[in-house]
């Protein structure tokens, strides 16, 4: 069960505001006819926005597309739901007709989607890359410090044995094996990188055809290898006592959730209300919830998320 934390603008204050914001300007007003006329086409313009959510077809998705949801129902918006929908080649076609008018993205990839060439590496970077290369007739809202990307990790013993905390103190340990997926030998943010980035060259490449899956994480714990590549919302890693490593040279670009909309359905009540779950959002909470839904409980992902969104006080 997740506990309350004390962080971020909540929908519940954000619509107070919204609603004091009205009744200020109805004072200010010679006709007292037009605060009451402002406040129903507020209420109006909520009930009339029909939101279709999204999702990728994998279960952290899922779980976002069900956050996204269930806070946008509760704010008064009209909801409706179409989950596991495919990679991008289908999500991005579907936002461009309106079939789906909502999903919960990834910053760096969104990018790349759209801009194979771009050099953007941190959140910062990333968004505002993101903002100038999002065609026309999209929109995307505040980016959460929730992010799901490849990670160089290493067991906790391993960290605690040679002083490791980030990518770069790697040539403490060197020579090394490492295990990931077979691309990751080429990729700029796989050994060319860490080479490039870090210093780091006298490793041992183990492909691994999981990426960063069950078989990955028994090479790691087993020390078949010493670091793997293995995602940073991965339960595996409270699970098996992992440590991801920290990158400060922004080796691996930022992935940060964030949502995307067809900018028919943008208003200042739904910007509200999914700003207020970027603001909460966390790593560590995106773990937690793949593991309800993915491990031994094996909850709903509505259930999980609704759990989620009322620890948080995202739900009136």
């Amino acid at each position: 069960m997740f506990k309350a934390k004390n962080r971020g603008p909540r929908v519940a204050g954000a619509i107070a505001a919204a609603a004091a914001l009205v009744v200020m300007t109805g004072c200010a007003s010679a006709d007292p006819t037009e605060e009451a006329t402002q406040a129903t086409d507020d209420v109006a313009t909520v009930e009339a926005t029909k939101v279709v959510v999204g999702s990728f077809s994998f279960p952290e998705s899922e779980i976002l597309g069900n956050i996204y949801a269930l806070a946008l129902e509760n704010a008064g918006f009209e909801v409706e739901t179409k989950f596991n929908l495919g990679p991008r080649q289908t999500t991005i076609p579907a936002l461009e007709d309106g079939s789906i008018s909502l999903m919960p993205e990834y910053n760096g990839n969104l990018l790349f989607f759209y801009d194979t060439e771009n050099t953007a590496r941190s959140t910062a970077e990333v968004d505002a890359e993101l903002a100038t290369n999002v065609p026309a007739g999209f929109q995307v809202l505040n980016s959460s410090s929730a992010q799901d990307k490849d990670a160089y990790v290493v067991t906790q013993a391993l960290a605690e044995e040679f002083g490791l905390a980030t990518i770069g103190d790697l040539a403490k340990i060197e020579p090394f094996s490492l295990g990931a997926s077979p691309q990751f030998a080429e990729l700029l943010y796989g050994l060319p990188g860490l080479a490039s980035f870090y210093g780091v060259t006298d490793v041992t490449f183990v492909p691994i055809e999981d990426f960063g899956g069950p078989d990955t994480v028994k090479a790691l714990v087993d020390n078949a290898v010493q670091v793997a590549d293995i995602y940073t919302t991965s339960p595996d890693l409270v699970a098996k006592n992992l440590l991801v490593l920290d990158d400060p040279e922004n080796l691996i670009a930022a992935q940060n959730i964030v949502p995307l909309l067809n900018s028919d359905i943008y208003s200042d009540e739904l910007a509200a209300v999914l700003n207020a779950i970027s603001a909460a959002l966390t790593t560590e909470d995106l773990i937690a919830l793949r593991t309800r839904v993915e491990g031994d409980e094996k909850a709903q992902a509505s259930t999980a998320a609704q759990e989620w969104l009322e620890a948080e006080g995202l739900l009136n």
